[in-house]
């Protein structure tokens, strides 16, 4: 491939520049603290760029309701966080209030409402996953089995390609030994989009729980679980929900479980009356059993204001916007990176991907780190090969994704990976 002209790069920024300007969510980036306007930051599909309305009210928490308030923020506002917060993040994963909570890692909650699933069908041995859902989740998947004394099998369903999973396959897996369903609604890696209303409905039908976990598509893809009629969810906010790092994780349990369901973990804050302080445990009424100890205050706090910056731009507008991101990059992967040995690792059809795309390439490694030390484009970078580009539709330009695919070019053509080493840091 020769390089491409002054006229092609020309005509290439202007169109990108174009669709910025045709943006009608390009206001948002001043939404958002950005350091250095010279670094493309393409992972907010990990961990999402801080809004300024964030470090603002942080600011604000610790000098006044911590500082000032000390105890008494408690009656002011902070014992309530998890659930006034859970009921935001409902609105986004389509379900009414009183069914989400906020608090705890996604893995605790995943540990909970996987316990509580295979508690309520206990004449059931077989819980269905797939090969390509995130392997903390079949972690925890494993642990809780081997807890259980090992009386259910993972049935992991496989991937002829690696990025997508066959939804016939899938639905026939289910079946009436089936306990528990879960995958992840967006998989990590490639970015395919399981079709939803389809696996819950199968599983339904065959007397199963479906419990999905929404990490990486929370904020992107419109949810509607109440719709798909979905009995548990899990789900991380310091993607592109904007928590910060290690923000608190979320849990949705249907309100037709509430009653039936009981968490493994019989924490005081999970307990019907927590400040008498009885020596019994009794369940709170309603999905806030399912919380433990004391909530993260701060780590609550800075998460607010970037959920409201998400409801304000609106899920459907945002999944917009993702779409056309994820296919101009798409588009110029394919002219651009295609003929130096790129090849796409995620889904071509929208209707199947979510907000980031995976690039791979057999040098992938080296790759990226040429463009973080080197031509300031930061992605991340997952086995064995793939270079993940998180586009972030609030704060993510066309123009960066044009720049981008340019350095990624500049990077192989003038092989600068190779002054990079093939041992991998600690986190990739």
């Amino acid at each position: 491939m020769t390089d491409p002209t002054r006229e092609d790069y020309r005509q290439g920024a202007d169109y990108a520049r174009w669709l910025d300007a045709e943006d009608e969510l390009a206001r948002f980036r001043e939404a958002f603290a950005i350091a250095d306007p010279g670094l493309i930051y393409l992972d907010g599909n990990s961990l999402g760029r801080l809004p300024r309305r964030t470090a603002e009210r942080l600011a604000t928490a610790v000098t006044e309701e911590w500082g000032r308030d000390l105890i008494r923020g408690w009656n002011a506002g902070w014992y309530q966080a998890a659930s006034r917060i859970g009921d935001k993040i409902g609105r986004l994963v389509g379900v009414g209030s009183g069914q989400v909570v906020a608090g705890d890692s996604t893995s605790v909650n995943l540990y909970k409402l996987v316990m509580a699933a295979l508690s309520l069908r206990p004449r059931r041995d077989r819980v269905v996953s797939d090969v390509l859902n995130f392997p903390s989740d079949l972690y925890v998947l494993q642990g809780c089995i081997d807890l259980l004394g090992n009386r259910h099998r993972l049935h992991l369903v496989p991937s002829a390609d690696g990025m997508t999973v066959d939804l016939p396959a899938l639905l026939d897996a289910i079946d009436e030994r089936t306990a528990l369903v879960t995958l992840s609604h967006v998989t990590f890696k490639s970015g395919f989009l399981h079709d939803a209303a389809a696996v819950t409905e199968k599983a339904r039908r065959a007397g199963a729980l479906v419990l999905w976990d929404l990490s990486h598509s929370v904020g992107v893809v419109p949810i509607d679980l109440d719709g798909w009629g979905a009995d548990l969810a899990v789900g991380c906010t310091y993607k592109y929900l904007n928590g910060g790092p290690g923000a608190p994780a979320f849990l949705y349990v249907s309100r037709d479980l509430q009653e039936r369901a009981r968490s493994p973990i019989w924490g005081w804050f999970g307990q019907r009356a927590p400040f008498a302080f009885d020596l019994d445990y009794e369940p709170a009424a309603g999905v806030s059993r399912f919380l433990a100890g004391t909530p993260p205050v701060l780590s609550l706090t800075a998460l607010e204001p970037a959920l409201e910056l998400t409801l304000e731009a609106g899920i459907e507008r945002i999944r917009g916007k993702s779409v056309r991101l994820t296919s101009y990059l798409i588009y110029l992967v394919d002219m651009v990176l295609a003929p130096l040995g790129f090849r796409l690792g995620t889904p071509r059809d929208a209707e199947r991907r979510g907000s980031h795309v995976s690039v791979r390439h057999a040098e992938g490694y080296r790759i990226g780190q040429a463009l973080i030390e080197e031509m300031q484009v930061l992605p991340d970078f997952r086995e064995p090969d793939n270079i993940r580009l998180g586009l972030a539709p609030l704060y993510t330009s066309f123009a960066e994704v044009w720049e981008a695919v340019d350095r990624m070019r500049r990077v192989v053509t003038e092989e600068r990976y190779r002054n990079y080493a093939h041992e991998r840091h600690q986190v990739t």
